[in-house]
């Protein structure tokens, strides 16, 4: 397996699983009330959940896999601003900030910029 299509499976499968539990568990719907973003977790999960299986069939259709990655990375733009803007700390912050270095170079190579 190369590099690509590793941090593809790791970034799908992350996104997957925590868009599930953006819709379903008590701890998120507290996290996006303490990001007062709480009108906007279940279109977060959703979208989550979308670009993570996205991410898996744009492996196999490139036009889905821009997509997807640009969007997961448009996302933790805004996941590493929101974390950044409620002051929340590094440990709290980098997790956000991973998955948009991983998605922005999962974009950039799939436009064939890297």
């Amino acid at each position: 397996m190369d590099l690509i299509t590793g941090l593809t499976y790791f970034s799908a499968i992350s996104f997957i699983i925590y868009g599930f539990r953006s819709l379903t568990t008590e701890h998120m719907k507290d996290e996006f009330e303490r990001y007062g973003l709480k009108q906007f977790r279940v279109l977060v999960g959703w979208l989550e959940i979308v670009g993570g299986i996205g991410l898996i069939i744009g492996l196999y259709f490139t036009p889905l896999y821009w997509i997807a990655s640009g969007g997961l990375f448009l996302l933790m733009i805004l996941g590493t601003g929101t974390r950044i803007y409620i002051k929340d700390p590094l440990p709290q912050t980098l997790p956000a900030f991973v998955f948009m270095l991983v998605n922005g170079y999962l974009f950039g190579a799939a436009i064939n910029i890297f």
